[in-house]
């Protein structure tokens, strides 16, 4: 089952309404996913890396952060909370220290994602109740998506929640099922990969990180996981600058997108884009199979 949506905003003035026009959509889809959801913004870029640690509440990640500064001598860091997570804002050259700490010595905290501008935020619950817990009506970008999670083949758990992130600024939300995963995800470890989870969607996400990191466009990525990713799927994916979507050959999961000269939507059901501005004038229409729809913002 489970629900996409994504919006990529071509005008700047927009902006200030990503996360408010976000929240209805993923809202919108909740039939589609009710037990856990999750949303990546691109909002504002920052001098390092954002880190987005997911922890059991506030507290104990201001906790694990405080030893972290005096670890590190990383005491120039912002700690931005929301809820369960923190936005943590580290030099980009200890970036891969920061997180090498985290795994020795606060093992109990995920590091959701990390980039320059993206933040990812999930937990379990409804997708209205997710949305409110991490206030985004009150982001600001230029684009994101989001995901409603229906648990038909694992249990239902945050981590199992989308997105997913394996590279700086790089996501991936997945509607479907792939059934090369573990074989993949063995050969992309031998890449230098690193997977959390053990959800195939995790594995796409590497796998088109492992490509881009090879000098491949996110276009280009997309298209060669036409031939190395089985199963079916609709991909939408966000990069720093970028926006695509991508249906496997045969294209079984429902898709419908929505473009205008102000922005570029995506819904699994047309209903999560009936309240987008200027919508009764969009060029609406399903994304056709094994194609690759991709948008840039320079």
């Amino acid at each position: 089952m489970c629900g996409i949506v994504g919006l990529f905003l071509k005008a700047p003035s927009l902006e200030p309404q990503l996360g408010a026009l976000l929240s209805t959509m993923l809202e919108t889809m909740t039939d589609r996913g009710p037990d856990s959801a999750g949303f990546a913004v691109y909002g504002d870029t920052a001098a390092g890396v954002k880190l987005t640690l997911r922890g059991a509440d506030a507290r104990a990640l201001a906790t694990v952060v405080t030893r972290l500064e005096a670890a590190t001598g990383q005491q120039a860091c912002a700690a931005r909370a929301r809820d369960t997570h923190t936005v943590l804002t580290v030099d980009a050259a200890a970036a891969d220290a920061v997180r090498a700490w985290l795994a020795d010595h606060a093992p109990e905290i995920d590091v959701v994602s990390a980039g320059r501008r993206m933040e990812i935020y999930k937990e379990v619950g409804l997708p209205a109740a997710v949305a409110d817990r991490f206030d985004l009506a009150g982001m600001a970008g230029s684009h994101g998506i989001g995901h409603t999670r229906m648990a038909t083949e694992s249990a239902v758990t945050t981590n199992g929640a989308h997105p997913f992130s394996t590279g700086l600024d790089e996501c991936l939300v997945h509607n479907g099922s792939l059934s090369n995963h573990n074989d993949l995800r063995r050969r992309l470890r031998r890449e230098g990969m690193r997977f959390a989870t053990s959800n195939d969607t995790e594995v796409a996400a590497g796998y088109l990180s492992w490509r881009m990191r090879a000098g491949d466009s996110l276009e280009e990525a997309l298209r060669a996981s036409l031939t190395d990713l089985d199963g079916f799927f609709t991909f939408v994916v966000g990069t720093r600058t970028g926006f695509a979507v991508l249906r496997d050959p045969i294209a079984c999961k429902p898709a419908v997108m929505a473009e205008t000269d102000a922005y570029v939507a995506f819904g699994s059901e047309y209903r999560a884009l009936v309240g987008l501005p200027g919508i009764e004038s969009a060029r609406v229409f399903e994304p056709e199979p094994a194609k690759v729809y991709a948008w840039e913002r320079h």
